[in-house]
């Protein structure tokens, strides 16, 4: 583990602590940090919205965003269930777990991983989502590594606290609606720059993301003008 990465993440979580600052990537490097630091292969956040149903919000890559994709479409895999009970879910070897969760298994193992874990998101004893990590290593992540993977977790709830000094739930609940619907943006976005550009979603969200942190830009402001044609990357 370095030590270095981890007290970076935690530094990061000041950027939370001003007025305006762009929740959507910090999420996003949420999930680079947690498989940086907790050394796995890939992390994904889903979070739930006004109406319960867990939404994706954030993934180190672009193929465990369409992972996660998947186990909002099948209500299938370690976040639902995270969710649902509030618990975290280990799964050392996914070539066990067919029964369990058969179409989210298959495609994990065909991805290349053979792994999975999650952790809940709290807020106030409410579970509000859940931090999945992934590994292309069979086997069960040590309980510090998990401790830290909570905290992590932790971390990404603290941005969304921090972000208009919650005090009720129904202040939380809007701005969760407008992360999520700032994140239908940002993967519009993403299509108009892979069409225009010839690239994949991977290098697209890329190249949004350095023009954002380039201009000093919010990713969702930019995203919309890509998608409004207003601007062109």
């Amino acid at each position: 583990m370095d030590e270095q990465l981890l007290a970076e993440a935690f530094v990061e979580v000041a950027d939370t602590l001003v007025d305006d600052f762009d929740l959507l990537e910090f999420l996003h490097r949420v999930t680079v940090r947690c498989a940086d630091v907790l050394s796995v292969s890939a992390a994904g956040l889903l979070l739930s919205d006004q109406r319960g149903a867990l939404r994706m919000i954030a993934a180190s890559s672009e193929q465990t965003r369409l992972l996660e994709l998947l186990e909002i479409q099948t209500d299938e895999g370690p976040c639902p269930d995270c969710f649902h009970s509030g618990k975290p879910v280990a799964v050392p070897d996914l070539s066990t777990a067919g029964d369990r969760w058969p179409v989210f298994a298959a495609q994990a193992r065909e991805i290349g991983f053979a792994s999975v874990h999650a952790v809940p998101m709290r807020l106030r004893g409410d579970v509000i989502g859940a931090l999945n990590l992934f590994d292309t290593r069979p086997g069960n992540l040590s309980p510090g590594t998990l401790q830290l993977g909570q905290a992590l977790a932790a971390v990404a709830t603290i941005a969304l606290m921090q972000a208009r000094a919650i005090r009720h739930r129904d202040t939380l609940a809007e701005q969760l609606q407008t992360a999520l619907n700032s994140r239908i943006i940002i993967e519009q976005a993403k299509g108009v720059i892979a069409e225009r550009r010839g690239v994949d979603m991977a290098a697209s969200f890329a190249l949004l993301r350095k023009n954002a942190r380039d201009h000093n830009r919010r990713l969702s402001d930019l995203a919309r003008a890509v998608v409004e044609g207003t601007e062109v990357i």
